[in-house]
């Protein structure tokens, strides 16, 4: 069977798209059942919940229908590529707040999180994300979280307060933990500029070498990314944001 193992973030799509691809090249003619999850999983070298996930987005483009309990069966082959098509999808079913909730649920995306609040956040989910980084980022995404650091460096070099190489790093590995979920939630926390009630916690606060600390520990994460070591990428972003609340938190 003609496939590719895959490493990439938005893996169902990879996966969606290298199935599709078979398909219209008449690999699974229509009426005929797609491999199981199990030896796709195996085959192409994910998780089985990679696969169901690209399953279920070519059942929604019209390639497959999942019958539960008998198999997957590919329909009359189209030749559309999933992107643009998930993406109409996505524009009339669109993932949207559910009524049921638009009185129960105060949304303001604009609003400053308190800075404790945002930090402990980020204490909570980065080590896994990072460690997640080390062991799914693909080689765009190492250039790419290279590329934030070198800013991050240069940032501190030319005395930049914003630290938006510092922010951009943290997202960089965020997308390349390969969890859209996680990548959304820190690109949300750290793609605002500073609040006012940050801004203030760093002129009263912030230790006069702590942006050169910090690039300190941004190197070890970004090493321990690049060896693939999840656990000493963990650690390492663990050891960072401790340093970052004890400065601005200590009792």
């Amino acid at each position: 069977m003609p496939i590719q193992t895959i490493r990439s973030q938005r893996l169902y799509r990879q996966i969606a798209d290298q199935l599709q691809q078979l398909i219209n090249d008449g690999e699974f003619p229509p009426g005929a059942l797609l491999p199981p999850e199990r030896e796709l999983a195996q085959s192409l070298g994910v998780s089985r919940a990679s696969v169901r996930e690209a399953l279920i987005a070519l059942e929604v483009v019209g390639q497959v229908a999942v019958r539960v309990g008998h198999g997957v069966v590919v329909l009359e082959s189209r030749a559309t590529p999933l992107e643009p098509v998930m993406r109409a999808a996505a524009r009339t079913e669109a993932w949207a707040l559910d009524p049921e909730f638009e009185s129960e649920i105060e949304l303001n995306l604009d609003e400053e999180i308190p800075p404790f609040s945002l930090l402990q956040t980020r204490r909570y989910l980065e080590p896994e994300i990072t460690a997640l980084a080390a062991m799914n980022a693909t080689d765009d995404d190492l250039k790419a979280i290279r590329l934030a650091f070198e800013r991050n460096v240069s940032d501190n070099a030319n005395g930049g307060r914003n630290c938006a190489g510092d922010r951009l790093l943290h997202i960089r590995i965020a997308e390349a933990s390969g969890n859209a979920a996680y990548a959304l939630v820190i690109k949300h926390l750290l793609g605002h500029q500073y609040g006012a009630m940050f801004r203030r916690l760093q002129e009263l606060f912030m230790e006069t070498d702590m942006p050169q600390r910090s690039q300190n520990d941004h190197e070890r994460i970004v090493k321990a990314i690049e060896a693939r070591d999840p656990t000493a990428a963990r650690h390492a972003m663990e050891v960072h944001l401790d340093h970052v609340l004890n400065v601005f938190f200590a009792e």
